[in-house]
């Protein structure tokens, strides 16, 4: 989370019970983790003694500003949106140094084509492929059917790790 900002303001005062997202906020950038993800952002705590509201104040690495509400905005939805913005910095970023215009401008035309869709779907419908249970595809006359014993004998919870582990392939 913190990869994507150059400042973090927490500003509470000690005494008010909405401080919660607040402290849980600050403990979330005070984590190992996040530190190692950006050792340069500045983290500043200031306990107010007034009756301000609590407060997040972030800066993201481009400079933009964002304050959120603490006393009505939880620190995960604080976080969320934290990484879904970096994520847009991110594509925008790889979208430039590729020599791209950003924002991608999609014409009014082109959003409103259909879809034209994958060939698999053709395999499908034309029964070279069959559905052998619901995390695997297996091909007729080409693989063996292990995995509809297994999964007879099974409940239907299967184990995900056997799907690549080669219990499918006869390769136990």
């Amino acid at each position: 989370m913190l990869k994507f900002l150059s400042k973090v303001k927490i500003e509470f005062n000690a005494l008010d019970p909405r401080i919660a997202s607040c402290m849980e906020f600050l403990a979330q950038c005070n984590a190992r983790k996040a530190k190692e993800s950006n050792p340069a952002c500045q983290l500043q705590v200031k306990r107010r003694t007034d009756d301000h509201p609590p407060q997040i104040t972030v800066t993201f690495v481009n400079g933009v500003e964002e304050a959120f509400d603490a006393t009505s905005t939880p620190a995960q939805t604080i976080r969320t949106m934290i990484l879904e913005k970096g994520q847009m910095l991110e594509t925008e970023q790889m979208f430039r140094e590729a020599g791209e215009k950003w924002p991608v401008i999609i014409p009014e035309e082109e959003l409103h084509q259909s879809f034209p869709g994958t060939k698999v779907w053709a395999l499908f419908s034309s029964g070279l492929v069959s559905n052998c249970c619901s995390l695997c595809f297996v091909g007729r006359g080409i693989l063996s059917n292990n995995c509809q014993g297994k999964q007879k004998r099974r409940s239907s919870n299967a184990n995900l790790s056997d799907h690549f582990t080669g219990s499918h392939f006869g390769r136990s």
